[in-house]
């Protein structure tokens, strides 16, 4: 098993001028379903950022969830600022404080929320879902204290955000289409339950959300607070996948799905990006450094296991379909099953290619260390012999009712990950 070394270079940006109309832009008034957006090239002149990285990064410490960091002004602030491709306008955000230079931001094309949050989630039974849901069909998942809810990106594509409780737990459930990155994360910090939204700015291509308490801005990739008052701080990642609707409900049949009773009007089940993850096309408003060890929208389950992260692949996955590798001193193992399809490839969702999903998992469990195979299409240890589904839960064997841990991951498009990681290890395979 081999994983190769980074190598960067810097590319111009291409963008989708359709997407940024309907996507990114204000949704308010919605587009047919069955009319997906042409898409064009338009190219984008690359700033040179280097200096400004160099003379704004305010170094702070990683703290994650906890006491607020020793975060000092910036002076130099306002003048930064003049220079921004962003809107301040109506925002109450400290901007004296960030972690991240402003020339590596910009608006996406949208208003603050002007595409929508969810903040009072409805939810149906799987029964009461299935008239409208397609086996094949992508969906979030998770579960905390034994509640497991699933989110169809069908949905989420039109949202971005979501805030929910979860076995008791507030939660806040997150898709950036741009990036392929379905996180969720807890929303307490220091005892306080924060509202997230979508504050219409990108940096990295990614979504960059708002919080309701105190403005402040946070990266939706990496859970970072980066502009406003909490600059510094990070929130807690639930680990979720993006499974098949068929596999969520096969493993629990009593649990809810979010409803596409939003109160908005959106064409839920269409996708607004239709065509739009071609592994070779360039991404959106993106004017990073692009890793060219892999496609730019190749899919990649990645973790990050202390200071190491890494990245399997999706077609290595396809072939191999089980993986066992330690990263970090972590005994990891990741499932890959067929069966779940793009939310951005066809202009119906339904009618989109066969994607797969992904499982990433601890695989110590009581003691001892489990190693895994595929047989008969099945992930079977190699200790007892159980059998084992996407979500890590044993269904079959000695192990019946134990589960593995799951490992926070993504199946992310690679120069996502790999901009904000670009040390990462990749996966190479067996040999």
């Amino acid at each position: 098993m081999i994983f190769s070394l980074p190598k960067k270079w810097l590319i111009a940006g291409t963008v989708f001028a359709a997407v940024l109309g309907i996507a990114c832009g204000n949704q308010l008034s919605t587009p047919a379903a069955d009319s997906p957006p042409a898409v064009s090239d338009t190219d984008v002149a690359v700033a040179d950022t280097d200096a400004a990285v160099a003379d704004s990064t305010i170094p702070v410490a990683d703290t994650g969830p906890g006491p607020s960091p020793i975060l000092e002004p910036d002076p130099l602030y306002k003048a930064e600022l003049g220079g921004a491709r962003f809107q301040t306008r109506g925002w109450t955000t400290d901007f004296s404080r960030h972690t991240v230079p402003f020339a590596d931001i910009f608006s996406g094309g949208v208003g603050r929320d002007g595409i929508p949050p969810i903040d009072d989630p409805r939810f149906e039974t799987i029964e009461e879902a299935e008239p409208v849901m397609n086996d094949l069909e992508p969906v979030v998942t998770f579960k905390i204290n034994g509640e497991a809810k699933a989110y169809p990106l069908s949905i989420l594509t039109w949202h971005e955000v979501v805030n929910d409780t979860v076995g008791g737990v507030p939660v806040t459930v997150t898709f950036c289409p741009l990036c392929n990155t379905a996180i969720a994360f807890k929303r307490t910090l220091e005892g306080r339950v924060f509202d997230f939204g979508v504050s219409g700015n990108l940096r990295n291509s990614d979504l960059i959300m708002w919080d309701r308490q105190t403005q402040t801005w946070w990266q939706q990739l990496t859970g970072e607070a980066i502009i406003g008052e909490l600059a510094g701080h990070k929130l807690e990642f639930v680990p979720a996948s993006i499974i098949s609707w068929a596999d969520f409900k096969e493993a629990n049949p009593d649990s809810l799905v979010l409803s596409r009773d939003t109160g908005f009007s959106r064409p839920y089940g269409s996708n607004p990006y239709a065509g739009y993850d071609r592994v070779d096309r360039p991404p959106f408003l993106f004017e990073g450094e692009e890793d060219d060890r892999l496609l730019p929208k190749e899919r990649v389950a990645a973790i990050e296991i202390g200071d190491v992260s890494a990245a399997f692949p999706f077609p290595v996955l396809e072939t191999e379909r089980v993986v066992n590798y330690p990263v970090n001193g972590t005994d990891v193992v990741v499932f890959f099953k067929p069966g779940t399809v793009s939310a951005l490839d066809r202009a119906l969702i339904i009618d989109s290619k066969d994607v797969g999903a992904t499982g990433v998992f601890d695989a110590d469990l009581d003691g001892r260390t489990l190693t895994f195979r595929l047989q008969d299409g099945e992930f079977v240890d190699d200790q007892t012999g159980s059998v084992w589904n996407i979500l890590g839960e044993a269904v079959e064997g000695e192990m019946t009712g134990k589960s593995l841990t799951p490992i926070v991951h993504g199946n992310h498009f690679w120069f996502a990950w790999g901009a904000f990681n670009p040390d990462t290890l990749i996966y190479k395979g067996q040999g």
